[in-house]
């Protein structure tokens, strides 16, 4: 559909998240390494303000469920009003409709296994992360 694809990271100062941006790009530039017209930034401050100064023409999300579309539809609208920025949503895969990060976050804390759901990298990522913390383990 693009002939190039961002993936942008926004850094929320006001959120403390398990990985720095920094780590959180390295995953995110190994996992689409394999696709050449893929690359990963990271940005602060309003999405439009970025996809202008990288000459970015849509926002693509993704929706798992219809709250995920009542979220993501104000902000699609906010960003058209801001910017002229369209938005187009995808459906998840229904496999996935229930992943969210704190959930993988929450089972991977507690030594589930993780990998059905996230790349290799990421939950070897993870696993370490919450080893390196002292949290239980069930491997």
């Amino acid at each position: 559909m693009f002939d190039e694809v961002v993936v942008a990271v926004l850094i929320n100062q006001s959120k403390a998240g398990l990985f720095t941006v920094e780590e959180r790009l390295e995953m995110l530039a190994e996992v689409v390494a394999p696709y050449p017209n893929v690359r990963v930034d990271a940005f602060q401050g309003l999405l439009v303000d970025f996809c202008h100064a990288n000459e970015v023409g849509a926002i693509v999300k993704g929706v798992r469920v219809a709250s995920d579309f009542d979220y993501e539809l104000q902000m699609a609208q906010m960003n058209l009003g801001l910017g002229g920025i369209e938005t187009l949503f995808m459906p998840t895969n229904p496999k996935f409709s229930f992943v969210s990060s704190s959930l993988i976050k929450e089972v991977a804390k507690w030594g589930g296994d993780i990998s059905p759901h996230v790349p290799d990298l990421v939950a070897n990522r993870l696993r370490e992360r919450f080893a390196s913390a002292g949290q239980p383990s069930r491997n």
